[in-house]
């Protein structure tokens, strides 16, 4: 059993010397475990949050009130990307709203007081 996965680990490390062309040194080769390690895990905490999501669309969508938290909560497990870039916008521009009418109702106030004060 360790015969063999030592040596898919020497046939790994020479696959991958023959795409680089060249060996890689202890430090160079544990840093890269390192790194397939994080991505590894940092994937399966993705998997993990998207059954979460998933579990909460279904809840979502068993609650009729709910159902407007359930169509975003699918959008975004469908199309996370697009979603999330459709949600900055739209929080961009209302923010932009939100503080052009705040500009326009100081601009009233302050009229207002000039042409009455």
């Amino acid at each position: 059993m360790a015969n063999s996965a030592n040596r898919l680990q020497i046939e790994r490390d020479f696959a991958q010397a023959q795409r680089l062309g060249r060996w890689l040194s202890d430090e160079e080769a544990l840093s890269a475990a390192e790194a397939e390690a994080r991505l590894r895990q940092r994937q399966q905490e993705i998997e993990r949050n998207r059954g979460k999501l998933w579990a909460l669309t279904l809840i979502c969508l068993i609650i009729p009130p709910l159902w407007p938290l359930a169509l975003g909560l699918s959008l975004y497990l469908l199309f996370p990307l697009t979603t999330r870039r459709v949600v900055m916008a739209a929080g961009l521009g209302l923010t932009l709203l939100v503080l052009l009418s705040a500009g326009a109702v100081a601009a009233l106030v302050v009229g207002l007081w000039m042409l009455f004060g």
